[in-house]
């Protein structure tokens, strides 16, 4: 679907003056991240990174944008893991196994992170898409994903004695996890996210070079919105020619039941009770309302108070103006 075969896609070569772009200068170890896996990976002028914290539309948008390039019908063998690696996972397969499958890959690449900004290399020929959601959304997903980890994951987690320590325990209660991660940070530079990270430092990380032409902001109440609207606004942002007819066929391959029947046979119950019904679990916001206390809300807005009005309003509401 791309401009082309490998390199095909149309590569940003920007003069960016009077911008100070982003450096690479924090280092994420723990049981889940090790951005140091960065260091090895040689890019392509063309290559597409995805990042978000995490549960704010990750898989989705890795979705979009494998159905962009490779147009529409079922993944490749493996699945988005495959096609699409999250290369700051420590628990997955060295970067030594991991690469040269991705350097064989002759179309335009699309990867994926949870890493800040800060702590990914940035390539001013690159494409960077962030994918943003209400913080209070984000922790209902958080909870319902870490709370059915299989006794399998959590021993993935402890392998190979990670920096802190192994993820702990899920509580059973949410509100419980909420008061730790709302008010708890794993990392010194962060204010909040433990035991992961901080799903406001890593939005603030984009948010503030969000004028640089080869950054993205997409927000999840947006594509739940208006699907076809976000998948072209993804497609111009990458320079993407689709034929018109081919939309349709497209925007059905990135809804959430189409996604959620996808990955029924992907072996997602090794790490999650409840394997791809558990991962893809309900797609909705608004949850929260019904679990978090008046209390717990004060706990968020003491939280929000630290952010950029501008910004906070956007992970709340979506669409930028």
């Amino acid at each position: 679907m791309s401009r082309g075969g490998r390199g095909g896609g149309e590569c940003h070569h920007w003069a960016v003056t009077d911008v100070l772009l982003p450096q690479r200068t924090r280092i994420y170890q723990n049981h889940h991240l090790d951005s140091t896996r960065w260091n090895t990976f040689v890019h392509r002028p063309d290559d597409i990174v995805i990042s978000t914290s995490y549960k704010a539309g990750t898989t989705w948008t890795q979705r979009i944008v494998s159905l962009l390039i490779l147009g529409p019908g079922p993944l490749p063998p493996g699945g988005l893991n495959n096609v699409s690696p999250w290369i700051d996972a420590r628990f997955m397969e060295p970067p030594e196994a991991m690469f040269p499958r991705l350097e064989a890959q002759t179309h335009r690449r699309f990867v994926k992170s949870h890493l800040a900004l800060d702590a990914i290399p940035y390539w001013e020929d690159a494409s960077y898409i962030c994918v943003g959601r209400d913080t209070r959304d984000v922790f209902m997903s958080v909870f319902n994903h870490y709370s059915a980890y299989t006794p399998f994951m959590y021993q993935l987690l402890a392998n190979g004695d990670p920096v802190g320590g192994p993820m702990p325990q899920c509580p059973e209660d949410p509100r419980e996890l909420w008061a730790e991660w709302i008010t708890t940070a794993s990392f010194p530079w962060e204010s909040d996210g433990s035991p992961w990270w901080s799903h406001h430092y890593h939005v603030e990380s984009f948010w503030k070079h969000r004028e640089l032409p080869n950054i993205l902001l997409v927000h999840y109440a947006d594509m739940k919105a208006d699907l076809e609207g976000e998948m072209r606004r993804i497609a111009d942002f990458l320079g993407l020619d689709i034929a018109e007819s081919q939309w349709p066929e497209l925007v059905h391959g990135a809804q959430f039941q189409t996604m959620k029947e996808e990955a029924q046979s992907t072996g997602m119950e090794m790490v999650f009770e409840g394997g791809a019904d558990r991962f893809f679990f309900k797609g909705t916001n608004g949850r929260w309302r019904d679990v978090l206390t008046a209390e717990d809300l004060e706990l968020y807005e003491q939280a929000a108070a630290r952010l950029d009005p501008e910004m906070r309003h956007w992970l709340e509401n979506g669409r930028l103006t």
